[in-house]
């Protein structure tokens, strides 16, 4: 094994919400020509959580922040700066993260979005360990945040089986020169396959139309196939990449928390790895797939089960539209 590389932030607190509403496989039956056992067979999908009508995206966000500072030990006012990977934001303007900022109390610190989708949460991370590296934040606030369940077309069977609603963060800082914190990340991104999951309307390429939105082309599109081939690769490889910049093999993994998409994707990037389906964090069969909050939902939820223990290494990795994805290694 390669000498290990010295972390430059580490994982100082966890935190993630949910709505109370969920919306299992047998309700859907009612909605669209589909059945619970399809949907679990296909997608390992049993429950998603939905929004409240007076729930905004910013309002599960900062319940999930204010989570993760708890677990730090932190305040607002220790908070340097918030990244929020999300692709359903309270407005097209401004950035979700400014209304998480107001919510939290926070001072007058950079607070901005990440686009990427699902890989949304690896983006914030990457980018917050580059500011604590450099010495510019001390205290960075990621969140990973969607709330879908309003940009789905409830009579697409393809899409509106598989998306939930919720909030995941966590809080970096700078590590402590013990061993702990994140030894790598690498992220990567494909326009070539740009179309494969969009939001085509309401952007100024096709600014929305009373046709536009009878079309629903204000809702999420998704090529399932190329999405699925796709995630299987580029996870693997991301994967991969990250265990060699850590100098690391799956062999010295504790856990890994995977985006939670497709239970079928998960198991087949876990035979590629050669790493046991039994040390993968899983918990689809309640949230369906959250975006952006599906790794951070998945990881507060393992550290304070106890699954997840201080000194151990997790593996996260996530893809999402643009085609973006990427992966990090972290020891808690």
């Amino acid at each position: 094994m390669s000498a290990l590389p010295t972390p430059k932030s580490r994982i100082l607190g966890t935190g993630h919400y949910v709505p109370e509403k969920v919306l299992a496989n047998v309700d859907l039956e009612k909605i669209v020509d589909t059945s619970d056992a399809w949907i679990a067979e296909r997608t390992g999908i049993r429950r998603r959580h939905i929004a409240a009508d007076n729930e905004n995206t910013s309002d599960m966000a900062a319940a999930a922040a204010r989570r993760a500072l708890e677990s730090a030990g932190l305040n607002a006012a220790d908070i340097d700066m918030i990244i929020v990977g999300t692709i359903s934001g309270d407005s097209p303007m401004p950035a979700c993260a400014v209304h998480v900022q107001q919510k939290l109390g926070a001072d007058n610190i950079p607070a901005f979005d990440v686009s990427a989708a699902c890989a949304g949460f690896i983006y914030g991370l990457t980018i917050a360990d580059q500011f604590i590296a450099t010495g510019a934040a001390r205290c960075v606030l990621v969140v990973g945040v969607e709330l879908l369940s309003r940009l789905l077309d409830w009579q697409d069977r393809t899409t509106c089986v598989l998306f939930g609603d919720g909030a995941g963060a966590v809080v970096l800082g700078p590590s402590e020169g013990d061993g702990r914190g994140l030894f790598a990340t690498r992220i990567f991104t494909d326009g070539s396959l740009a179309h494969a999951l969009t939001i085509p309307g309401g952007g100024t390429a096709e600014p929305l139309t009373e046709e536009g939105l009878a079309k629903k082309r204000n809702k999420v599109h998704m090529m399932g196939q190329e999405i699925f081939r796709t995630a299987i690769k580029n996870l693997t490889s991301a994967s991969t990449a990250v265990l060699k910049a850590s100098g690391l093999t799956s062999a010295d993994l504790d856990w890994v928390v995977a985006h939670q998409a497709n239970l079928r994707i998960i198991t087949q990037v876990a035979d590629r790895l050669n790493f046991p389906m039994e040390k993968f964090v899983i918990n689809i069969q309640e949230y369906g797939n959250t975006s952006s909050a599906s790794i951070p939902i998945a990881l507060d939820e393992a550290v304070r089960d106890g699954r997840i223990k201080p000194g151990q290494n997790v593996l996260m990795c996530a893809l999402g539209a643009g085609i973006s994805w990427g992966a990090a290694l972290v020891r808690m």
